[in-house]
């Protein structure tokens, strides 16, 4: 029998990439619709999940562009069905002091990270209303709950993020649609690369997209509203 249709923003890479592969291991006639802008990286990501029994399907998408997400709603729907479970993963990181932001990458980063979450969700959550069930799944960041120096763009996002996220929560929990907003600290990444901190410090990606499906599958009568996940070493 097929299982539900699982949609991931951000999935060629880093965490959105490991989520893909956790759910097609564990969750049997899962149905993926991996989304990101590199057709390329999706086929790769596509290619490991269906080895692993599901069916994979590549969606590419800018999903800050407000077209581009409702033609992604559409094909979705026509090719696996109604969205059972939406990752808001993608996002973008770039640091910099507040000072020197200039307002292009603030507003890049308002669109990446915070945009796109609003678009996918505002497209593909209406059905589950109508269906009285879903899980949608707001990427934030500990810059969500906190703000650090050099992070203006990137902290007024995903402080976005964790406000939007509950607001979300708040209208659509007695329509059967749980809203959990994760709060990831520093993790193995392409946002990571080139940061000249040790990888040991890191958290491993698999280890945040496993927390993902581990809340999906607790009982409807639970919702884990927040959760904020970081590395045993040191405060990163």
């Amino acid at each position: 029998m097929a299982g539900p249709v699982v949609l991931i923003t951000g999935a060629s890479q880093g965490i959105g990439a490991e989520i893909a592969r956790v759910f097609a291991r564990e969750l049997r006639g899962v149905r993926l619709a991996l989304v990101a802008r590199q057709a390329s990286k999706l086929g790769a990501v596509a290619r490991v999940c269906r080895r692993s029994g599901a069916r994979a399907e590549v969606f590419p998408c800018d999903v800050s562009d407000e077209g581009a997400v409702a033609a992604l709603a559409i094909a979705v729907h026509q090719t696996l069905g109604p969205v059972d479970v939406l990752i808001n993963n993608a996002g973008k990181f770039l640091a910099a002091p507040f000072l020197e932001t200039a307002a292009a990458d603030f507003d890049r980063l308002l669109a990446a990270n915070l945009r796109s979450v609003f678009l996918v969700s505002r497209a593909l959550v209406p059905a589950m209303v109508r269906r009285g069930r879903g899980d949608v799944f707001n990427m934030s960041s500990i810059a969500g709950l906190g703000a650090y120096p050099g992070g203006a763009g990137y902290c007024a996002a995903k402080f976005g993020v964790t406000g939007l996220s509950q607001v979300m929560r708040a209208e659509l929990r007695e329509k059967g649609v749980r809203v959990c907003c994760v709060h990831p600290g520093a993790t193995v990444s392409p946002s990571w690369q080139g940061s000249g901190v040790d990888a040991a410090r890191l958290m491993p990606a698999r280890d945040v997209a496993r927390a993902f499906f581990d809340i999906y599958r607790l009982s409807r009568r639970t919702v884990v509203e927040e959760i904020v996940l970081r590395p045993q070493r040191g405060d990163l």
